[in-house]
């Protein structure tokens, strides 16, 4: 550190140096659809966030990005800026075998390659209703196939669906659907046992459900670098899980807080800021993966 500097003058520093990294970064696209499960039975853990930052980070920058809104909260398709109320079909008429994802699907405002199957409140009901269905952990997966054969569903390169905080029907289905999940863990107390917990239910999917479910990513969120017990846990996630967590960490933000309250994703609603950077350099990393091809 120079005589000179300060805190202030480091932090805008190192902010412009990451912006120059990003924009000299060479971004790639898988050569098949990836689905990507978001998931964690802990509720508050940043896994809509997630979700919809990563989206809308690869469809600025080339990818064709599906997000399917199974939270019956329906805060992915809020901060996508996708009309959800009571009256709009979404994913609980998809799950029900009353309409084709082609016929309730919606384009998103955030970028012209990003769209959301919304999820509307009569999504509760949907454990209930499954109960006594045929097939019912397979009903998002035989819609989704059904849609990907569909010429509108050519060239989608990631389909995210987001998941309530919970271990049911509406998880399993997600489950089911998906070739990747991926697992945001908050920096702080209880979060490896809740890792331990979740990744033994999806090794019980894989061996009994769908052993396609292969590929697991970990992101570390709302980390507050000032505490102690953050730290600890990002160090214990890393030392535990080499191969799985991603490199880029998410910091706590006021901006990514309020962001969907705008209906935007922070990479819309304040794109400079250490928040939105963070999500670009963990989209960038994601998207690095498991191979792909070279895009923007």
């Amino acid at each position: 550190m120079s005589a000179d500097s300060t805190p202030l003058a480091d932090e805008l520093v190192a902010v412009s140096a990451r912006r120059e990294r990003l924009r000299g970064a060479t971004w790639t696209l898988p050569s098949t659809t990836r689905i990507v499960t978001i998931a964690n039975q802990k509720g508050g853990v940043g896994k809509t966030t997630t979700t919809v930052n990563l989206a809308a980070v690869l469809a600025a920058h080339g990818a064709r990005v599906l997000v399917i809104d199974l939270d019956p909260q329906g805060n992915a398709s809020t901060a996508l800026g996708v009309p959800h109320h009571e009256r709009i079909s979404g994913s609980y008429e998809v799950l029900l075998g009353e309409s084709a994802i082609s016929d309730v699907v919606q384009q998103s405002p955030e970028a012209s390659g990003l769209w959301c199957l919304p999820a509307t409140i009569n999504l509760a009901g949907a454990e209930i209703e499954l109960v006594a269905q045929e097939r019912r952990e397979f009903r998002l997966k035989e819609a989704l196939t059904a849609y990907l054969s569909t010429e509108e569903a050519q060239g989608f390169h990631y389909i995210f669906v987001d998941t309530p905080p919970s271990l049911g029907i509406l998880t399993i289905n997600a489950f089911a659907a998906a070739n990747e999940v991926l697992i945001p863990i908050q920096c702080e107390y209880y979060a490896l046992e809740g890792l331990s917990q979740l990744l033994d239910t999806i090794e019980r999917i894989r061996a009994h459900v769908n052993p396609l479910l292969q590929r697991k990513t970990i992101a570390l969120t709302m980390y507050d670098q000032r505490t102690n017990l953050a730290q600890q846990v990002a160090q214990d996630v890393q030392e535990h899980f080499p191969q799985e967590v991603l490199a880029t960490i998410i910091p706590r933000s006021v901006r990514i807080s309020e962001a969907p309250s705008y209906g935007q994703s922070v990479i819309t609603y304040d794109p400079g800021s250490p928040g939105a950077l963070s999500y670009a350099e963990a989209a960038l990393e994601f998207a690095g993966r498991f191979g792909g091809q070279h895009g923007s």
